[in-house]
């Protein structure tokens, strides 16, 4: 029977995947007359809820925060360019009901002034890893396998950003090695480069447990090793890959749907070079929406990139 249950929500959870396009555009009219996203991503992600998931926990011992992992996943595709009007609703407090979060560590102000003072003196990408080896500022510090730092080229003109590790990082101490990384990786070959040519990290060094979102207290415990980093290496590009690692640079509410295609400003610190950012699509969103668009939008996003750079495709590509 649990089989049963299981199976058929999966069912309906790939329905919703597969027809979101479908209610892109039929809804288009409801959902203006909503007025706000919110109202439109109530109407929908509740009603499944409610019809659905809710349910299936009622009738049967699920785990709750596989369902709620779910939940958060097909909201995943009401952000960025899909929003109409209005502020977009914040669903962290809903995982924060279902999934309690432990609180991050505080450090009084003489420590976390030595703390950036010691980040901001790191004269090389080598002794910020140590610094992050040893980084014991929040609770991920204690609950990760291996930390994160970051991984290629010193003198990279391209750096790839994204959010946080995942299990596969989290195993091997090394950024994008999973499914998602393989993705990367044959976008980093199709733009003419390897990963030894450009350098990949994430705004967040650990793992944040169950991949959930990062807390505001750990961003900012991460936030000076990420920002050090990129102004020794000075790239001429940084990719932020996903709404999370865009938002942390650029320090915006707007979602990737608004933010790609186009470059934005970055400095990491006062006095230092400007560098300029392109968000673009989380491989992990490609390989939950991969469609002919998506991947459409995010090549383009590369080929500026690549124009930027002054770089030269491979025949294949052009």
């Amino acid at each position: 029977m649990l089989e049963f249950l299981y199976f058929f929500r999966q069912l309906i959870l790939a329905y919703f995947y597969i027809n979101v396009q479908f209610w892109r555009h039929y809804c288009s009219l409801f959902f203006e007359k909503c007025g706000t996203t919110s109202e439109a991503r109530l109407w929908f992600l509740f009603i499944a809820y409610d019809a659905v998931i809710d349910k299936l926990y009622l009738m049967a011992d699920i785990d709750l925060k596989e369902i709620a992992k779910q939940h958060l996943e097909i909201d995943s595709f009401f952000t960025g360019d899909f929003g109409i009007l209005g502020p977009e609703l914040d669903f962290r407090s809903l995982r924060a009901e279902i999934t309690p979060q432990p609180e991050t560590k505080t450090s009084d102000p003489a420590a976390i002034s030595e703390f950036l003072d010691d980040v901001s003196a790191a004269a090389s990408l080598e002794q910020i890893a140590s610094m992050v080896n040893q980084c014991r500022k929040c609770e991920l510090g204690s609950s990760r396998l291996n930390p994160v730092p970051g991984e290629g080229s010193p003198n990279a003109r391209l750096v790839f950003v994204g959010e946080a590790p995942g299990q596969d990082e989290d195993k091997t101490g090394r950024p994008f090695v999973g499914r998602a990384g393989k993705m990367l990786t044959n976008i980093i070959t199709a733009m003419g480069l390897s990963r030894n040519d450009v350098f990949i990290c994430n705004t967040i060094k650990c793992r944040p447990p169950e991949n959930r979102d990062p807390l505001i207290g750990e961003k900012n415990a991460c936030r000076p090793f990420l920002d050090r980093q990129l102004e020794l290496i000075s790239p001429d590009v940084i990719v932020a890959l996903g709404s999370h690692a865009a938002r942390e640079l650029l320090g915006t509410d707007e979602g990737i749907g608004k933010l790609r295609g186009r470059f934005h400003d970055y400095t990491p610190s006062p006095g230092a070079k400007t560098i300029k950012v392109m968000p673009t699509y989380h491989p992990s969103y490609l390989l939950r929406a991969y469609t002919v668009d998506n991947r459409r939008r995010v090549w383009d996003d590369m080929l500026k990139v690549v124009k930027e750079l002054g770089l030269e495709l491979p025949k294949k590509e052009r």
